[in-house]
């Protein structure tokens, strides 16, 4: 069965974060990614936002786009719900709403002094600072890392610049695409005989650098609850997926190669690859490592003359002689559904699944018995299934809790309740455009505020990620 999100019917003061408040000013993925980690795990998770300055990819190019360039980018109506913007399009778009849930949305002008000191006093009633724009960015926001400490002594700041907070490349900004290329993961996949302008857009360094920067705030909150002591957390985006490519690295340290993309073969495996099955684009990945898998394999296939062919004898002949091997392969695999080769292959003993696409995943018996999709009823979305938790704690089960944050709907609870702001300080700060729920009518395509009279002009606040 599918589960429906626990919107109500689950109070995060059970889960194992309740009680830490984390001020969330990320971007695009990576931060977005750490902080919904955190969120997930029941801490509370403000995102601080602008309805005057919408950082890239924030509400911004990438993630919610700004009201003007939904007007002009069609492409982008690929992300909402039915392909229509409706009245408030920032909060309808699905790459932002996936890394939303379970999150807080307060607006605050932080260009402006008052904005500034709003989101401080925020800082000074919160456990963390997770921001993941380039570096500097905060920097000259004036919320760096001792500008926290002052209103915050044991503050946790990560902080996720594409390349850090020092070095040579520190200034470099970034996205995910271009820090696949440094960390050499680009030249690794793609088709076997064709070059890297074919190789599709996989951002692993997104979420491998999300996930390492949540794993180090718990670090951190750990250090604090047993000394008192906040630090700051400088996360280089790009070093985290390095240590993921091991062995090319050490191949290239130990015998001097440098390895280009295998496609879907191994170095050791025979066969390793992706086969066509019965259907319109069904297809099944099969790896072979050792002999007794390779028997199970012509057991499944019901023993063919082929099979015994002395070029298939060993692993290694298998190896050498694969372009024969796929060949044969995919001959018994075109007449039989993904599912099915499968089982058949799974009963052997031989690593075996289908390619599955988003209709696979949500109609998977598999997922649907561990209730992974969960039902969110959003205000301006409507009923779906979004991807639900990826860990099962047995004492404290996580779930969605809330739909993914609509801009600034929790600004007076954030206010009022945790600032202590008066109704009548509330209203005026309506009036200034600190609090607001739509974007000012100054914000331009790329989500970058036109400085009215006196205004700072807006920082380098690009993404990192």
């Amino acid at each position: 069965m599918l589960s429906d999100a626990r919107a109500s019917g689950q109070s995060a003061g059970r889960l194992p974060l309740a009680g830490v408040r984390v001020v969330d000013m990320t971007v695009v993925w990576s931060g977005t990614f750490a902080t919904q980690l955190l969120a997930d795990l029941g801490a509370e998770v403000i995102r601080v936002e602008s309805t005057k300055f919408a950082p890239y990819g924030t509400r911004g190019v990438v993630v919610r786009p700004s009201p003007a360039l939904l007007q002009t980018r069609g492409l982008m109506t690929t992300g909402y719900p039915n392909r229509q913007a409706g009245e408030r399009p920032w909060n309808r778009i699905a790459l932002f709403n996936v890394h939303a849930r379970n999150k807080l949305s307060m607006t605050a002008d932080y260009m402006q002094p008052k904005g500034l000191e709003l989101v401080k006093r925020l800082v000074a009633k919160s456990d963390m600072f997770v921001e993941n724009n380039a570096f500097g960015t905060v920097q000259r926001l004036g919320l760096g890392y001792e500008d926290l400490k002052e209103v915050k002594p044991d503050i946790i700041m990560v902080s996720m610049p594409g390349f850090g907070s020092s070095g040579p490349y520190r200034d470099r900004v970034a996205l995910g695409r271009h820090l696949e290329c440094t960390a050499g993961h680009t030249l690794l996949r793609g088709y076997r005989d064709a070059d890297p302008t074919w190789t599709t857009e996989v951002y692993h360094c997104d979420a491998s650098a999300g996930a390492t920067a949540a794993f180090a705030a718990l670090v951190a909150l750990h250090h604090r609850n047993r000394t008192g002591k906040g630090q700051f957390i400088d996360v280089a985006q790009v070093e985290t997926i390095i240590p993921q490519l091991g062995e090319f690295i050490m191949d290239h340290t130990m015998n001097g190669r440098t390895q280009r993309t295998l496609g879907n073969r191994h170095p050791s495996a025979a066969p390793c690859g992706v086969y066509p099955c019965r259907g319109e684009d069904r297809w099944v990945a099969i790896t072979v490592f050792t002999d007794e898998e390779w028997h199970g394999m012509c057991r499944a296939m019901g023993n063919p003359s082929w099979a015994a062919s002395g070029k298939f004898e060993s692993g290694l002949d298998r190896w050498h002689n694969q372009d024969e091997l796929d060949a044969f392969i995919a001959d018994w695999t075109r007449e039989r559904e993904d599912y099915d080769v499968m089982h058949l292959l799974q009963a052997e003993g031989v690593a075996a699944g289908p390619i599955m696409d988003e209709r696979d995943c949500y109609s998977d018996p598999h997922l649907q018995e561990r209730e992974f999709f969960e039902r969110v009823n959003h205000a301006e979305c409507g009923t779906h299934l979004y991807p639900g938790v990826s860990w099962k704690l047995s004492g404290t089960p996580c779930h969605i809790r809330k739909p993914p944050c609509r801009l600034g709907e929790d600004n007076e609870y954030v206010y009022k309740s945790l600032l202590g702001v008066s109704d009548q300080e509330y209203a005026e700060l309506q009036r200034e455009g600190h609090i607001g729920m739509d974007y000012a009518p100054s914000i331009t395509v790329y989500g970058r505020a036109k400085a009215g009279p006196g205004a700072a002009p807006p920082p380098n606040q690009r993404a990192a990620d």
